[in-house]
């Protein structure tokens, strides 16, 4: 998984850092599975059954599982990529957002926020540790700048299958106390997050999950290891 890990970061990064105004949601897909292949790793998300993509791509409003076709990013749009991969039998998973073209402060200043809740609750991985406190990390960061914790979606369990338990949510639930983490785990931490309303509707495609009110919505995650003192970001940028 570290190896896997370290490929997948290169990938996720190397999507973002092409991503310009006028880029096609098929182009990012197109890279993707290029890059897949140039590392000689699987796509994950197309164990899926009935998604056959390597990639969601998303929107502003849109905040997951957005199927990477018949879209087209334009300047000044806030753009979620989630990607993942099959490397020796083991899943990888991870998610940016970032901005395009003319970015305002308050754009710059929503990502921050959400990068921010997302180091907190990684911070708190550590053998004996709750799921709630993750959550809570995640939950008090929000709160703090008036942003919506998303409930309908969680982070989840990772390794030989794409998604495993436990569940993480980014609404801390008090009965998440009693799941606790243990050494030699891994997770897939992600925060969710909106500007507005914390609640989402689906398309008619039946995948893609956007903000119910059209606010901006963002997410971020990473792969990480419990190890026996702490915690190992398997898909931490070079």
């Amino acid at each position: 998984m570290r190896r896997g890990g370290r490929i997948l970061a290169q990938i996720r990064d190397e999507l973002a850092r092409r991503t310009t105004p006028e880029t096609t949601f098929e182009e990012i897909e197109a890279w993707a599975q290029a890059l897949l292949r140039e590392h000689k790793a699987k796509p994950s998300f197309s164990t899926v059954p009935g998604y056959h993509w390597a990639t969601c791509v998303m929107l502003n409003d849109a905040l997951c599982h957005g199927i990477p076709q018949r879209g087209v990013v334009r300047d000044g749009d806030l753009v979620t990529i989630d990607i993942g991969l099959l490397c020796d039998g083991y899943h990888l998973d991870t998610t940016t957002s970032f901005a395009v073209g003319s970015v305002s402060s308050k754009l710059r200043d929503f990502l921050a926020i959400g990068k921010k809740s997302l180091s907190s609750a990684i911070a708190k991985v550590r053998p004996g540790e709750s799921v709630y406190g993750l959550s809570k990390a995640m939950e008090k960061v929000l709160d703090a700048h008036g942003f919506g914790a998303v409930h309908q979606l969680t982070g989840h369990g990772i390794g030989k299958q794409l998604h495993m338990e436990p569940s993480i949510p980014v609404l801390a639930n008090k009965a998440d106390k009693r799941v606790m983490l243990t050494a030699g785990q891994t997770l897939a931490i992600e925060v969710m997050y909106t500007a507005g309303s914390p609640n989402l509707v689906v398309d008619g495609d039946k995948w893609t999950y956007r903000t119910e009110d059209g606010s901006l919505s963002g997410m971020f995650e990473e792969t990480v290891l419990v190890t026996d003192s702490g915690y190992e970001v398997l898909t931490k940028s070079l």
